[in-house]
């Protein structure tokens, strides 16, 4: 589908093609930065210094066992300590507004959130959170969060590539290069650019102003550009407003809003030519980029399609919904006019392929269709991904087409050159399992009780969307929402916080040990039956196993959800 040819979409669809081609050309450089953090030697003299604040050698490495471990402990503890924070809240500075405490329930979900890049928020950020609790607990999440997925993609890497035998490195190491070369020096200069087109960065109290109409108005404030800028290039997708990147203070022109796409792209496909560089063997990054690419651009044209194409139900009411000099056309509900339905419909594509979350508009208001879109993404997880685990997530795809491939051909299934057998792929159909239970689930749980239900605005197909989209955006550590269901209630602010626990870890921790597990394996030499995975050809059956999976497992809640709401929507339009 050619963007450029749709009824007025030609200064859009240039726009479009002009964003995803930058972000194109600085997938090189950028992920040449990436394999020099890490692959190097060398420390600088910050990162000496936090190793003896934090104990520790950087010269020791860690199988796999002791690397995840580390990390789920490192993260259990920040996760003690911001519950602990945000509990105190009342007590602690930087709190102009007197906000009180979360409740226990809702200050769980918030910390298992931001501790698991998820960002999934049951509350309104600027009527609930101080700044003190913004910066110490939300934007410091954002940047250890987003750091440690990219610390297991490190390591994960590593085991692959088999630099360094049954070690994966150092996880500290990886943690503290990671926020220190790439994260702090990226943020600082993507919160300048934020600041110059308009985005609030202070701590002063809320202004009072005068409407048109002779009402007094409060206008919330804040450190709001530095939480977007690593928002963003973390692939968090926390708000600093209820209204997230719709919010004018959030993102206030067509410039930020290309902007902070191109910042959730950054790193998730940097991240394949950095894996290819580690590799020695630069095409079996581009294959993995070309898989999640390709399916990125069929996600993003049904979305975008299905959006200007508008409402049947509307136009059949006698309601004009096309393209003209005067009004943008097609679905207009809850999008910003600022932004129109191109840059929305490309924001919304990209926030569920990158597992961000951060919303432009109200995903409750997209078509049927484009909402079984935004859905999809996140229950493959694998369309770029957050960071590092969308790539830990593609290749696990990679491996298991490996496996169904060699026992096609009878036989025994080599990846990177070496020898994939049952030990492995049963971790990997962990890793690939543990999405759709999770989802599935907690879907079934809370559509049986009636206390669950009573949260939904909408009945019907609509409603259980709602709730599949919920617990899909926390089990693939999205944290965006359908906004339609009221989630600040007990019981879904307990059962999300376990779907993100599930997404991050039942996923992670598996595939690091597939990549200890081939790190200690003795290589094997390529021969004539050897099936390549470098190739055009494996990579479309790497998506196709990924599209069938997919198919499989969540086909049956699509059908009552979205595609029901989509049939229904063109009967209304006939009727």
């Amino acid at each position: 589908m050619d963007f450029l040819t749709l009824p007025g979409l030609g200064a859009a669809g240039a726009q479009l093609l002009a964003v995803l081609a930058v972000g194109a050309l600085l997938i090189v450089p950028v992920g040449r930065l990436l394999h020099g953090v890490f692959t190097g030697a060398r420390h600088t003299a910050p990162e000496r210094l936090t190793y003896r604040l934090l104990r520790v050698n950087p010269a020791e490495r860690m199988d796999w066992r002791r690397y995840g471990l580390t990390l789920v402990l490192c993260n259990l503890v920040m996760l003690l300590v911001s519950y602990a924070l945000i509990r105190l809240q009342p007590w602690l500075p930087w709190n102009p507004a007197g906000l009180a405490a979360q409740a226990p329930e809702l200050a769980w979900n918030t910390a298992v959130s931001f501790m698991t890049n998820t960002n999934w928020q049951a509350y309104s950020g600027e009527q609930s959170l101080s700044y003190f609790s913004q910066m110490a607990v939300l934007t410091t999440f954002m940047f250890t969060s987003a750091a440690t997925g990219f610390a297991a993609a490190a390591a994960f890497m590593r085991g692959l590539a088999g630099t360094t035998g049954p070690q994966l490195g150092n996880f500290w190491v990886d943690l503290t290069r990671i926020i220190y070369r790439v994260f702090l020096p990226l943020s600082f200069a993507v919160a300048l650019i934020l600041i110059w087109q308009g985005v609030p960065q202070t701590l002063n109290a809320t202004v009072t102003a005068q409407t048109l109409q002779g009402d007094t108005q409060r206008i919330a404030l804040g450190p709001v550009a530095s939480l977007e800028s690593i928002k963003h290039l973390g692939t968090n997708g926390g708000g600093f407003f209820g209204m997230n990147a719709a919010h004018p203070f959030e993102n206030p022109t067509p410039l930020t809003n290309a902007l902070h796409v191109l910042c959730m792209l950054l790193l998730p496909t940097s991240l394949t030519y950095a894996f290819g560089r580690l590799l020695a063997n630069r095409r079996q990054g581009w294959v993995i980029f070309g898989g999640m690419f390709t399916l990125f651009a069929v996600f993003l044209g049904v979305l975008l399609l299905s959006e200007q194409r508008g409402n049947p139900i509307l136009t059949a009411a006698g309601a004009d919904q096309t393209v003209t000099a005067t009004q943008a056309g097609g679905n207009m509900e809850g999008k910003e006019v600022r932004f129109g339905i191109t840059q929305t419909a490309l924001f919304a594509a990209t926030t569920t392929a990158a597992t961000t979350g951060s919303v432009n508009a109200m995903h409750d208001s997209l078509t049927p269709l484009g909402g079984l879109v935004t859905t999809l993404q996140m229950m493959l997880n694998s369309v770029f991904g957050g960071k590092g685990v969308g790539l830990i997530n593609f290749t696990q795809y990679l491996i298991l087409s490996v496996f169904l491939a060699g026992l096609m051909v009878g036989r025994t299934p080599q990846f990177l050159g070496k020898k994939i057998e049952a030990r492995e792929v049963k971790l990997v159909m962990l890793a690939v399992l543990a999405h759709p239970l999770s989802i599935l689930g907690f879907t079934a749980l809370a559509v049986t009780l009636p206390a669950a239900l009573g949260s939904l605005n909408n009945p019907g197909a609509h409603g259980f969307t709602e709730v599949l989209y919920a617990y899909t955006s926390a089990t693939a550590n999205n944290g965006s929402a359908f906004a339609g269901l009221n989630a600040n209630t007990p019981f879904y602010n307990l059962t999300t916080g376990l779907a993100m626990l599930t997404g991050r870890y039942l996923t992670l921790l598996p595939m690091l040990a597939v990549a200890g597990l081939l790190a200690a394996k003795m290589r094997v030499p390529a021969g004539s039956g050897t099936l390549r995975t470098d190739t055009a050809l494996f990579g479309g059956l790497t998506v196709t196993v990924l599209l069938i999976v997919g198919a499989l497992t969540f086909l049956p809640a699509l059908t009552l959800g979205p595609v029901t709401d989509h049939l229904q929507m063109l009967k209304g339009a006939v009727q």
